[in-house]
């Protein structure tokens, strides 16, 4: 019963109207009923909470109603549960539901729900009727302690969370922790957020109690109670007492600040810890991440800056990681529940910035964060103006140091704990007996992981005092039980813990109520790949259950809990010393002593060793190391004796010894001096010998005690080089070492630090991958490496330093970064492995600035892709063996690109005035390679624009010049060339200078190089032969110009139909092999714009043995596009299509995905599909080097519930826009109206000012019409493919069809005008078009005598297409068109009429004419005589035709141009109108002026019937045998004439008895090719050739 409840009554604004218990809902409805008056009650709530309560509602209320004998109405709406319905909309609609029931002002309305119900209701209820009552009843544990108290409504809006709103206090807040019992632990979760964040800025001791008792706390909830347990004080347990303890504290505290700050003037801002941050976190990630969770890393967040200003030490920051880590919340950006969502990308610098700028909380540009001094405390009663640019230091991903002298100089400081030792004693309390107070503990990511697992394994408890600086741990003598079934113990990259915990898991003993069987602990993935066999294998030896999960001889373990037995254990500690104090600190607790054996030579970093048994000594045990009977030798043998650790009441830590190395080495680059306390000669720690063994031989000033350490650097630039050191007792301290050895003069060998390959990462590789940015050279050995120094100012600036999340190593590089400016230190956050404050120290304790870095907003400039800075119009480089073509290939793209084409062998020997041959012979090679550094360098100065510069083959062999070619700010072209063709080339050749070795050798080590200074690959493998390209191979020229255009950005290759108004397709070849589709591609592409190769379905015949994912190789995929290329000349899509996409691509492979991503961009693929599931640093850097290459921003949602109207898909909008040139979004359709909202989706995005090309479709029968209706670059499939790419895809031609259909694609009408025309083909050709692309127009003859009304009519028509115009209305119809093109003006002739639409302020049609014989007669020509140049030409006639032959010519630059007429007046006239053909005219044809070179292209344009052959026959031209003297290379002849009897014109006859070499053109391959023109000008369509080419063939050969 109701009058049973016992509440506990929390005071809030002078009323105790904040009631908390359990099972309060009959206790509610009689208190509302009872005390809030009222005609109409409503209780709104959602639908997930209506499952569980209100029914329970309706009969208590309905009850107490009947009871009473009034008659309220009691009303319940259930809305859409989650934060979408937080808007104008949802208030909306329920305000609509109140008034359509005749709500008036005395109704009551109480919000059951979560914060979202809440916050809605309460605005609601602020407004409605200018204010009602009402009353809040939270059923979620943040909605109990956050938004239920305190008044607060709001509502959403697109710009920023809860933006509209108002104050409006609840009549009552009514909190029934019962309602907890159905949470899902995530929501609990969620609202114990909020509980630790009230803690943490008001009472340190409800802090501690939360840190210490998360697993009491989360049990009293994961307890059902029963019978109504708890609703009477006397019925409560003591997990519901504690539970219930733990909401009234919180809201105890929010209550006292809201009723002495209401309106948040001031101290109230105290409960917006965490939210500032927390807020714009959400803003992006809403609704997958919840509010609880985002303020939990936003409180983190807070607390680093708080850190960062010098108020509150890493202690706090510490505490408050490890306290809302207990309770499952995240406490970064990086944690796998955020970083693995798409919309995580969104999370950058500005982004949030700006987020922060609208929140109501910040005026302007200042925003306002809670600063906690210390746990308990804020920095001012009220929240702190902070600005940007420190938020935005702790936000960035990446840190900048500002080079200087530190301005703390002297330096005087102690670094952090040991980690080492840190470890090692947590492990020691931990298994000890009594109480240990631990001192200067490491607060950092591995010692948190090593007291989490501790704990979950049950082995000690942990408390915390003097404001959390001691720790103190209860020891549990070793004592351990399995954690619960389905909890692993997560240890990151954190290789002490893992080790260590190995062992210690043997220790756990199996208990009766245990439900699990092992113990499994894991890690990251590196951690994964880190090695732990020779530990296993030693702990199985000695009879214990252990397992891999994964890889052999890596975590994840599964360890079974049988103890340790002892005895005897043989281990090999050539690896890691961590596996032997593993053992060492378990031993003891063994069924017997051990003995323990080391096995395998030399024993890794002996220091750490006697570093753990000197510890284990303080702890009480004994370890004796055996010595040789004789000698005294000591022998790698140790005797542990059976025994409980005795803990001491207190352990002070000792500093990281391996961290001072970093603040002693700033001071010995610098030049200053740094003293670091708690570490001298008396340290248990390896690396405290680094000052003495390394600095001090270095040139420094060393001064060190038993307990501190003082170095002061020599001037700056004056470091010495270190001959040969040896650093097996501190290998650690072998990379800070590294980085000063990069600078001091000389060459420094670093030896003994072999297993530094096998730490968090590959260090050794690490180290020399990354200085070798700077310039710096190494040189690996097999335990160490080499560094040859440099001087400072010789080092390359604004290095990115990629850290492989490894701390050493970014901490070493900052130390670099004190004196080489602008170097950015990546993944910063790495150091809170060991030093978490170190960026803040360095400003604040040593005094160099450190600034953030955004790498969102960061494109690399160089990386080893070839990524660098790209100026317009730069002269092109090629590079490549000589051999591979270089110089046809440069000539070539010259021609393409109309500039000059220089070789740098030629200008090489025009400088020195003799060969290279000879020089190489009088001056060496040496000498030579410097010579030829010195012309690259002399042609990027003088020649940056505007040229392209052939380079000799060994230019990459010298540095320097590798260095230039890397720096170039132009494309640098790799020309590629079978190797076997290049050798067989060579051996041929005796103008160069002969190699002294190898061919094969000579390639293989200049392979890398010229892959390390390129830009751009060009495969010469186009049927090469003897050094240059077969002439007449097809695509070859093309290629060339197509490839170069597009690099140069000159003219890229991009498909027009994407413009505006127009619709564009790319077919998607779905072949293993692309030369399958070969022999039917002019077929597969008909109307398409473009190719797509998808290249996750590429197979060779071996990928095919292959089980499981194939990858296809960089060669196959580059054979492939070559091949590609030779039979097409569309643009390509080159996509790499993932699993979880759609695709066969392994979702995982992002580093072989980018590798192919970034082979297409060198082979100047026109656009690229890029899945935004990609990191976001790879598609950046894929943008940065993408040069003219356009990006498809694409993401694919293959499930069906991506809605189109829904939140998600405005994320994916927003990344892909953010990411792409264009945007693609592939839905799934489930019915109809998916393709309505995706339309709508669509209309909305292309209406938002610079809104980018958007492709949108949905997938399946279902989503047709989505792809009939996308105008940009729908993919479509074709009949004869394999399979589709995609369920649904349509073919070209069934679009055309369905667009037609629904209006959108009208027919039109094509005329032929002109007479005679009767026979005309085109009728044949264009007809044949239409039907077979499924376009609905026809082409017509419209024959008439004049250019006269029927004409007129037909092009004003509105249904009018185009037209064709023949003889003799080629002049007459001019008048009738509005504008001419240049080559119908220059022709002075109209073969085609095209309607167009202006584009401007008003829109109108408007005809066109152009003449398109002269493109039949260039494409007749080009088509035939590939890259051939034309010496001389000759035309034959001088009418309209001939006009059009001269200008096609012209523009393929033929140096000269003979012209015959019989009437030579007319051909001097034709002549003068061309003034720059370069036209000589013949008085007599055949006979070419003295001196000259006869043609290599003849064209004739008068009818055959006015030629002949025969000298008897008169009133033709005589066409001699002489007209066919070229015999030197390949020839064309064209014959305009269109007469169809004979089928061979006199002209053509000749030319056939003339030679296989002259290629000839009959006049009805010329119409061919210009109607294909006039196709493509009418429709915007490529003409199927091949289909009408035969068409138009079989009725020409009917007819003759």
């Amino acid at each position: 019963m109701a009058s049973d409840t016992d509440v506990l009554k929390v005071s809030i604004l002078g009323k105790e109207s904040i009631h908390c218990g359990f099972h309060l809902i009959p206790y509610i409805a009689r208190t509302i009923l009872s005390t809030l008056p009222s005609s109409t009650y409503v209780l709104v709530t959602d639908t997930n909470v209506a499952n569980f309560h209100l029914k329970a509602f309706e009969e208590e209320f309905s009850s107490v109603i009947n009871r009473s004998g009034s008659k309220p109405r009691f009303l319940s709406l259930v809305v859409s549960p989650g934060e979408t319905s937080k808007s104008r909309e949802g208030k909306a609609h329920i305000e609509d539901f109140l008034l359509l029931n005749r709500c008036t002002r005395d109704s009551v309305i109480m919000a059951l729900g979560g914060g979202v119900i809440g916050d809605l209701v309460g605005f609601v209820a602020a407004t409605f009727m200018r204010g009602v009552r009402f009353v809040q009843i939270p059923t979620t544990l943040l909605a109990m302690v956050d938004s239920s108290v305190g008044g607060k409504t709001a509502i959403d809006t697109p710009h920023g969370k809860n933006l509209i709103g108002a104050f409006w206090q609840p009549e009552y807040i009514f909190i029934d922790a019962a309602f907890l019992e159905t949470l899902p632990s995530r929501e609990f979760s969620n609202g114990m957020a909020e509980v630790v964040k009230t803690a943490a800025i008001w009472d340190e001791k409800e802090f501690i109690s939360l840190e210490s008792r998360s697993a009491e706390i989360f049990a009293a909830i994961q307890t059902p109670s029963s019978n109504f347990a708890g609703r009477s004080t006397s019925s409560r347990s003591d997990a519901q007492h504690l539970l219930l303890s733990v909401i009234v504290g919180s809201i105890s505290v929010k209550a006292h600040i809201v009723t002495i700050d209401e309106r948040e003037t001031g101290l109230r801002n105290l409960v917006n810890f965490g939210h500032t941050i927390g807020h714009a976190i959400e803003a992006v990630l809403t609704p997958t991440i919840l509010h609880g969770e985002c303020v939990s890393v936003g409180m983190i967040l807070e607390a680093e800056v708080s850190r960062q200003m010098g108020v509150l030490s890493q202690v706090g920051v510490g505490r408050l990681n490890r306290c809302l880590k207990a309770y499952n919340l995240p406490v970064t950006l990086a944690d796998p529940r955020i970083a693995s969502l798409p919309a995580a990308k969104l999370l950058t610098v500005d982004r949030l910035l700006d987020i922060m700028r609208i929140d109501k909380k910040n005026s302007g540009p200042e925003k306002k964060i809670v600063i906690l001094s210390r746990i308990g405390a804020t920095y001012e009663p009220k929240a702190t103006v902070v600005r940007d640019s420190i938020i935005a230091k702790t936000l960035s991903e990446a840190a900048k140091i500002i080079p200087s002298i530190p301005k703390n100089n002297p330096v005087k400081m102690a670094t952090p704990g040991s980690k080492s030792i840190s470890n090692r004693v947590l492990v020691l309390a931990a298994l000890g007996k009594g109480t240990c107070r631990l001192r200067n503990l490491l607060h950092s990511d591995d010692t948190q992981v090593m007291m989490a697992a501790l704990n979950d394994l049950k082995g000690a408890s942990f408390a915390w005092e003097d404001g959390g600086e001691t720790l103190v741990v209860n020891g549990g003598q070793g004592s351990l039980t399995v954690p619960r079934k389905g909890k692993e113990l997560y240890l990151g990259n954190a290789g002490t813990a893992a080790r260590f915990l190995t062992t210690v898991c043997t220790l756990v003993q199996s208990t009766p109520t245990s439900d699990a069987k092992h113990t499994v602990i894991t890690g990251n993935a590196r951690m994964k790949q880190r090695p732990i066999g020779p530990l296993v294998t030693a702990l199985q030896a000695n009879g214990n259950n252990v397992e891999y999960l994964e890889s052999e001889g890596c975590l994840p373990l599964a360890i079974a809990p049988q103890g340790l037995k002892g005895g005897s254990i043989q281990l090999s500690a050539k690896v890691s010393s961590q596996y032997v104090s593993s053992i060492l600190l378990c031993a003891p607790y063994a069924a017997e002593a051990v003995t323990l054996e080391l096995t395998g030579g030399q024993v890794i970093s002996q220091p750490y060793i006697d570093m753990t048994i000197a510890m284990m000594q303080t702890f009480g045990i004994q370890v004796v190391r055996r010595k040789e009977p004789n000698s005294e030798k000591l022998l790698d043998i140790y005797d542990i004796p059976k025994g409980i650790y005795i803990n001491p009441a207190e352990y002070n830590i000792e500093s990281d010894a391996s961290s001072a190395t970093y603040p002693l080495a700033i001071a010995a680059i610098t030049g200053t001096t740094c003293t670091i306390q708690n570490i001298g000669s008396a340290s248990l720690q390896g690396d405290a010998k680094f000052a003495k063994e390394v600095l001090e031989r270095m040139g420094c000033e060393v001064l060190q005690t038993a307990t501190e350490t003082t170095v002061r650097g020599p001037p700056i630039g004056q470091l010495k080089a270190i001959e040969e050191v040896d650093m097996t007792e501190m290998t650690d301290a072998f990379l800070t070492a590294t980085v000063l050895a990069a600078v001091a003069n000389g060459k420094t060998r670093i030896l003994g630090i072999a297993n530094q390959r096998v730490k968090e990462c590959n260090r050794i590789s690490a180290m020399m991958v990354q200085l070798a940015k700077f310039g710096v050279e190494t040189v690996e050995l097999e335990d160490g490496l080499e560094i040859i120094g440099k001087p400072i100012s010789e080092l390359e600036l604004g290095v990115s330093v990629h850290c492989y999340d490894d701390h050493r190593v970014a901490m070493a590089f900052s130390v670099l970064s004190t004196v080489i400016a602008d170097t950015i230190i990546e993944e910063k956050r790495c150091v809170e492995k060991t030093w978490p404050n170190w960026w803040d120290d360095l400003e604040n304790k040593i005094g160099i600035k450190v600034e953030g870095v955004d790498l969102s907003t960061v494109a690399a400039e160089t990386s080893s892709s070839g990524t660098r800075t790209r100026e317009p119009g730069a002269s092109v480089i090629l590079i490549g063996m000589r051999g591979t073509g270089k110089t046809f290939v440069g000539d070539l793209a010259a021609k393409a690109l109309s500039w000059p084409c220089l070789d740098a062998d030629t200008y090489f020997e025009e400088k020195h005035k003799m060969s290279v041959r000879a020089f190489v012979h009088q001056h060496g090679w040496p000498m030579f390679r410097d010579a030829e550094v010195a012309v690259l360098a002399e042609l990027m100065k003088d020649k940056p624009q505007g040229h392209i510069i052939s380079m000799g083959g060994g230019i990459v062999e010298t540095p320097s010049a590798r260095k230039l070619l890397m720096e170039y700010p132009g494309p640098v072209v790799h020309v590629l060339r079978p190797i076997g063709e290049v050798i067989a080339y060579l051996n041929a050749e005796t103008a160069r200078p002969a190699y002294d070795e190898p061919i094969e050798n000579v390639f293989r080590r200049r392979e890398p190089y010229f892959a390390e200074c390129c830009n751009y690959v060009f495969d010469n493998h186009f049927g090469a032969k003897d050094g240059t390209f077969a002439a007449s191979q097809k695509g070859t020229a093309h290629e060339v110009s197509r490839f170069f255009k597009h690099i140069t950005g000159q003219h890229p290759n991009y498909a027009p139909n994407l413009a505006a108004g127009r619709r564009s397709y790319f077919l998607s070849l779905t072949y293993p092999d692309i030369t399958q589709a070969f022999p039917r591609i002019d077929e597969l592409t008909q109307g398409v714009d473009a190719l797509e190769i998808r290249v996750d379905l590429l197979r060779t015949d071996k990928d095919y043995e292959t089980i499981g994912d194939s990858i296809p190789s960089l060669d196959y995929v580059q054979q492939q596009l070559v091949a590609l290329r030779r039979v097409s000349s569309l643009p390509i899509v080159f996509t790499v299509r993932t699993k979880s996409q759609g695709g066969a691509f392994p979702d995982s492979a992002h580093k072989e995905a980018v590798e192919l991503l970034r082979l297409a961009l060198q082979m100047g693929v026109e656009y690229l599909d890029v899945e935004i599931t990609l990191p976001e640093k790879l598609i950046k850097e894929l943008n940065a080097q993408k040069g003219f290459s356009k990006v498809i921003a694409s993401w694919h949602d293959w499930s069906g519930n991506m809605k189109w109207d829904g939140p998600l898909v405005k994320e994916k909008y927003e990344m892909a826009n953010k990411l792409g040139d264009f945007i693609k979004i592939v839905g799934k359709a489930n019915s109809i109206k998916d393709n309505f909202a995706l339309y709508d989706f669509v209309t909305a995005a292309n209406a938002q000012p610079g809104s980018k090309p958007i492709i949108a479709i949905n997938m399946g029968v279902e989503g047709q019409m989505s792809r009939v209706l996308n105008p940009t670059f729908s993919p479509v499939s074709h009949p004869l493919l394999p399979n589709k790419a995609a369920p649904g895809q349509l073919s070209f031609k069934q679009i055309q069809q369905a667009l037609h259909l629904i209006g959108l694609l009208p027919s039109r009408k094509f005329y032929l005008f002109g007479t005679p025309i009767s026979n005309s083909m085109s009728p044949t050709l264009h007809n044949t078009a239409f039907e077979n692309l499924g376009l609905p127009h026809k082409y017509e003859l419209l024959e008439t005598k004049e250019v006269g009304d029927e004409i007129k009519l037909a092009i004003t028509a509105p249904d009018f297409g185009g037209a064709s115009v023949t003889i003799p209305f080629k002049l007459d119809v001019i008048p009738l068109l509005d504008k001419l093109t240049p080559a119908a003006e220059a022709i002075g002739a109209v073969n085609t009429i095209i309607p167009q639409v202006t584009s401007g302020d008003e829109l109108r049609n408007i005809l066109v004419g152009d003449n398109t014989d002269w493109i039949g007669i260039k494409a007749s020509v080009t088509g035939r005589l590939g890259s051939s140049r034309i010496h001389a030409a000759l035309v034959i006639g001088a009418g309209g035709t001939a006009r059009a032959a001269i200008y096609a010519l012209q523009m393929l630059d033929a140096q000269v141009i003979y012209l015959y007429n019989r009437s030579a007046s007319k051909a001097r006239d034709l002549a003068h109108a061309f003034p720059d053909a370069r036209i000589k005219v013949l008085d007599h044809v055949g006979e070419w002026p003295s001196g000259s070179l006869p043609p290599n292209v003849i064209v004739s344009t008068v009818p055959a019937s006015a030629t002949t052959t025969n000298e008897d026959e008169a009133n033709a031209i005589l066409l001699p045998s002489k007209l066919f003297e070229y015999q030197d290379g390949l020839g064309v002849v064209v014959d305009m004439a269109m007469a169809y009897k004979p089928v061979e014109t006199p002209l053509l006859e000749l030319a056939k008895s003339a030679g296989s070499h002259w290629a000839m053109v009959p006049g009805v391959a010329v119409l061919l090719e210009q109607g294909y023109e006039q196709f493509r000008l009418w429709t915007g369509r490529s003409c199927p050739k091949e289909l009408v080419a035969k068409q138009v063939w079989d009725a020409y050969s009917s007819r003759v």
